[in-house]
């Protein structure tokens, strides 16, 4: 089942990270370059603290990623589950 695109989403507020669900960006040679690519880019929905919550477009797979793993979250900064 595929989700909708969260009501949340702006092509303004984006990130670059492959997605743990389709890995789209697996044979992109501008990704592996590390650059910003105009095709695999990912919707950034919201943040709490160093959390930011994603959806690809292409698939519309939602998930969370801790953009500072190793260092410790503040309450206030911790997920929701």
């Amino acid at each position: 089942m595929r989700l909708p695109i969260d009501p949340q989403a702006d092509i303004a507020r984006r990130a670059w990270v492959d997605c743990p669900a389709c890995d789209d960006a697996r044979a992109c040679a501008v990704c592996a370059e590390g650059r910003n690519c105009s095709l695999h880019w990912r919707y950034l929905i919201s943040n709490r603290g160093p959390v930011v919550h994603l959806q690809c477009p292409g698939c519309t797979h939602m998930w969370s990623l801790n953009t500072r793993p190793g260092v410790r979250l503040r309450p206030e900064d911790d997920p929701v589950c």
